[in-house]
């Protein structure tokens, strides 16, 4: 049964282009569009859409505001659709804080590639939106399709692992409501906790106004990653939006190498990417993590990361808002343990007193 997805926003050409990229996946169905909120409210007493993408800017009620109402009263998965701007990344926070699912761009017509790029993304956000547990709904798997691994931006990891060093790094994999997860997650971590390198599946400008949110409200210190940037302890790099994110190792320290590159599991940035790096980097002295996510980015490159001698672990279904990259982890037995994500800042730290030999 396709996705009925419900077009929130007062641009009647965005409301047209969303439509026709929607449509264009047989698993997707358009079920009506509206100009603003209080149409909105009214198509969704004629028909309860499984999702909404919903504009931030609106005439009579913004976005975020009416978010939260539906939050409230109807919840409804709503992937949030914004322009590439720094103040709107801002407003998508909270967004995110209020409820919505995941964010998108409004796509640009620029080319054929950009387009095709933008569509892809569109479309997967709005069918992970459907399975995730804001209220009951029917996960449904995603189509089979033919996706560019990480040999595309590296060759597979050497057999033998990286000499162990009293240094160990965190590379954390997420996507599907993944925001508030991670900030679960880095809020419980003291400020020298061991470095950590992490990939969320988020356009780019989001990555910024993310990664200053979380620095505000942790302990450790979080920042968007550049390219150089040293992998430090007590410090978190977020890979930037449409960009690869890799580890490199420089004598005994690490530092992190910011590409361009084509999509990798449908994604840029791709967990498999960082974590493809991990293994060959890292070996022994890496962490992997793998969160909530529709899909299968990051359970090869987990899988790579065990293989190498770090310790792996996937998040659990019940604490998952989609249980899709950590099941797929799992099926390959890519996970050491599987944990609930309360209980992955302790793990975390836990591995961390066991790397250095203290108690």
């Amino acid at each position: 049964m396709p996705v009925r997805v419900l077009v929130v926003d007062d641009s009647a050409s965005v409301r047209e282009v969303l439509s026709e990229i929607l449509s264009g996946d047989p698993e997707i169905r358009v079920i009506g569009v509206a100009a603003d909120p209080f149409v909105a409210a009214r198509r969704i007493q004629e028909e309860a859409p499984d999702v909404i993408t919903l504009d931030v800017e609106m005439p009579r009620m913004d976005g975020i505001t009416f978010l939260r109402k539906l939050m409230s009263q109807h919840p409804i998965p709503v992937v949030m659709c914004s322009s590439l701007t720094e103040d709107g990344s801002e407003t998508l926070m909270q967004a995110l804080e209020a409820g919505a699912v995941d964010v998108i761009l409004k796509p640009k017509l620029d080319t054929r590639a950009q387009l095709r790029e933008a569509a892809m993304r569109i479309r997967d956000v709005v069918k992970a939106a459907a399975c995730a547990r804001v209220k009951p709904l029917r996960p449904r798997a995603p189509v089979p399709e033919k996706k560019l691994t990480a040999d595309a931006m590296m060759p597979p990891p050497r057999a033998q692992a990286m000499a162990r060093t009293t240094e160990m790094v965190v590379c954390v994999g997420a996507s599907t409501g993944g925001t508030e997860s991670l900030r679960q997650v880095l809020q419980a971590l003291p400020p020298d906790a061991p470095g950590m390198v992490v990939v969320q599946h988020m356009p780019e400008t989001f990555t910024t106004a993310f990664a200053r949110r979380l620095d505000g409200l942790c302990a450790v210190e979080v920042k968007e990653a550049a390219d150089g940037d040293a992998i430090l302890r007590g410090r978190v790099l977020i890979a930037p939006g449409n960009r690869h994110t890799l580890i490199q190792r420089s004598g005994a320290r690490y530092h992190v190498a910011v590409k361009d590159g084509p999509l990798v599991t449908r994604h840029r940035p791709s967990v498999d990417v960082l974590f493809r790096s991990a293994a060959q980097h890292l070996g022994a002295n890496g962490l992997g993590i793998l969160m909530t996510g529709m899909g299968d980015d990051g359970a090869v490159g987990l899988l790579e990361m065990r293989n190498a001698g770090a310790r792996t672990v996937a998040q659990d279904e019940e604490t998952c808002v989609v249980f899709g990259m950590p099941k797929e982890a799992i099926r390959r037995g890519a996970a050491q343990k599987v944990l609930p994500l309360g209980a992955i800042a302790g793990e975390i730290l836990r591995i961390d007193r066991a790397h250095a030999g203290t108690p």
